[in-house]
């Protein structure tokens, strides 16, 4: 599995879409894009309706609400975390990421353009608060 990169400071969340369904970035954003969705948009910042939007369009159904970080053992075989929570001006922003469990072994796709590899086991460094459980 090759992860999709962010080819747009902002646009984790249209990349972490793309690596669950397996499509470029490129392909994603043009989707997004033609929904009203744009990586530039700060609202999308703190917000996660429109990953399940575009999940929702591919036929993708996800939780209905967020579900607080436990365990890593005890996330679904794939969900949308947050990571990297703070606050900026006042609203509480994160990076997404996905958690994929196959065949036993458990990583995280990070489209983050600076890793060396953004297929990560250093679990303890990623500090997620809440996931989304996609079906």
């Amino acid at each position: 599995m090759k992860p999709v990169i962010q080819e747009e400071a902002t646009g984790c969340g249209i990349a972490s879409v793309a690596n669950i369904l397996g499509k470029t970035y490129s392909e994603m954003k043009e989707r997004a894009n033609a929904m009203g969705i744009f990586a530039t948009d700060p609202s999308l910042w703190s917000d996660t309706g429109y990953v399940r939007r575009l999940l929702m369009e591919a036929g993708v159904a996800t939780s209905k609400g967020e579900t607080p970080f436990v365990s890593w053992s005890s996330l679904p075989c794939t969900a949308l975390l947050s990571i990297k929570h703070h606050q900026e001006q006042g609203k509480y922003v994160w990076h997404w990421v996905v958690f994929k469990r196959v065949g036993g072994d458990a990583f995280v796709l990070d489209s983050s353009s600076y890793l060396a590899s953004n297929k990560r086991t250093d679990f303890d460094a990623m500090e997620p608060k809440w996931f989304i459980e996609v079906m």
